[in-house]
């Protein structure tokens, strides 16, 4: 066995270790740091004479996108005091002893305070009411982080006297910055380890967009890939493979690529699965997305399509229960977020499928771009604007709910598209019924005197 495990043993988290030091370093927030920013003017140091900034602010972003590295670095920039509470763990009592030291020291010192308060949404009323003297008055500079929407979790006073940022997810290629910066770096793996191009990918696929985790599992791999290297290699690179990887995280690797094959491979099969009704396949291919890190949004949005392009009328639930899938991922993220879309997904395949809507639209459309419509019949034209009733819009329209069955024969198409049929409906579900219906209706609505 190597002796590089040294390497990690007594250290702090790899991730607490490649902390970036400067602004420039930091990634995959580039939106929020452009020059001239509230954050990089917050982060620069008063010159003598002149008021700094001292706008608090929220940041709301999914974990590991750098709320507590931001938060940080601008108070070492600015030269300011770092205070860290909690809102899991801190009372009001924490937060007023911080306010008070802090006023303390810019009176007597002329030291400023920044306070990061970490999920201030599970902060109550009565708790961030304590925060608006401090930020009101300019005895700190709150920064405040949350995962959740802050115009639900937190009051409107604060809101109101803070600048709300919205952090994102950090893409695969910065991730891919992130660790190969981490194996080279001093303070870092140091160069005991190397990776290859499509190892770092795989990790960064599987992190979801969250650098501390990243960061984590390529700590993981590395002990364990360092952990089984020959004794002989002791005074060597050793190399992380994609088995390191999968036993680091105690399960396979999902080979999957965003933008290559396996993706566009993968989620064709979920949808054809679910189209031919098979949930044990379509749940197969779901497990394989979410496994290799894939965006469930993209999930839910497929998901959505299928509902009304597959479904349709046979199941008009099979729409609005998709939607209410992509809402809930949206709300609870992941890893829970698999559930709902489980559910949906077995409710799909197991739905009659009917694409007669989709099927309506698209020869619709096909008429129109081949100039298939001519004038819109006078009685359904409006008659609400100037030069309408000169020109005899709306005359001669029939209100249908003066008709006891609320149909009538009436004109509702031009000539050109007058003996056009595009929905036809399909002898499956719940759109059985509307077979028999729709013919009725039509035969009323076509039976007008030309």
């Amino acid at each position: 066995m190597s002796d590089q495990t040294g390497l990690f043993s007594g250290a702090m988290p790899l991730a607490a270790r490649m902390r970036p030091t400067s602004l420039e370093e930091l990634v995959g927030q580039g939106h929020l740091l452009k020059p001239g920013s509230p954050l990089q003017a917050l982060a620069t140091k008063a010159i003598p004479g002149e008021r700094s900034s001292s706008v608090s602010v929220i940041l709301w972003g999914p974990a590991g996108t750098g709320k507590t590295t931001i938060a940080q670095l601008v108070a070492r920039l600015s030269g300011r005091r770092f205070v860290e509470l909690s809102a899991i763990t801190a009372g009001v009592k924490d937060v007023r002893e911080v306010m008070e030291r802090a006023r303390a020291d810019r009176d007597a010192y002329g030291v400023n305070t920044v306070l990061f308060l970490d999920e201030i949404h599970r902060f109550s009323k009565a708790q961030q009411d304590a925060l608006l003297p401090g930020v009101e008055n300019g005895w700190i500079v709150l920064i405040a982080a949350t995962t959740e929407n802050p115009s639900f979790s937190v009051i409107s006073p604060l809101l109101s006297r803070s600048l709300l940022l919205t952090l994102t997810l950090i893409s695969d290629a910065d991730l891919v910055t992130v660790l190969k910066r981490a194996v080279l770096a001093p303070q870092g793996l140091a160069g005991a380890i190397s990776a290859d191009e499509d190892v770092l990918a795989q990790i960064a696929l599987v992190s979801g967009g969250d650098a501390r985790r990243a960061l984590t599992i390529l700590e993981a791999a590395a002990t364990v890939a360092i952990g089984n290297a020959p004794i002989s290699a002791s005074n060597s690179t050793t190399a992380v493979l994609e088995e390191h990887v999968s036993a680091a995280m105690d399960r396979a690797l999902v080979r999957y690529d965003k933008d290559g094959d396996q993706h566009y491979d993968v989620i064709s099969a979920f949808i054809k699965s679910v189209r031919g009704s098979d949930a044990d396949a379509a749940v197969h291919y779901l497990a394989r997305m979410i496994e290799a890190g894939e965006d469930p949004r993209f999930i839910a949005r497929r998901l959505i399509i299928l509902a009304a392009e597959d479904i349709g009328l046979a199941d008009p639930h099979a729409l609005p229960l998709a939607v209410a899938a992509a809402e809930a991922v949206a709300m609870i993220g992941m890893p829970e977020g698999r559930i709902p879309l489980a559910e949906a997904t077995i409710y799909l395949c197991l739905a009659p499928k009917s694409n007669s809507a989709y099927n309506a639209i698209n020869q619709a459309i096909e008429d129109v771009r081949a100039g298939l419509f001519g004038e819109v019949p006078k009685p359904l034209r409006s008659s609400n604007h100037a030069g309408a009733k000169g020109a005899g819009a709306g005359v001669g329209y029939l209100y249908p709910h003066d008709d006891p069955k609320a149909v009538v024969p009436q004109r509702y198409l031009d000539d050109k598209t007058l003996n056009r049929s595009y929905f036809k409906p399909k002898d499956i579900g719940v759109e059985r019924e509307l077979v028999e219906r729709w013919a009725k209706l039509r035969g009323i609505i076509r039976s007008f005197k030309k």
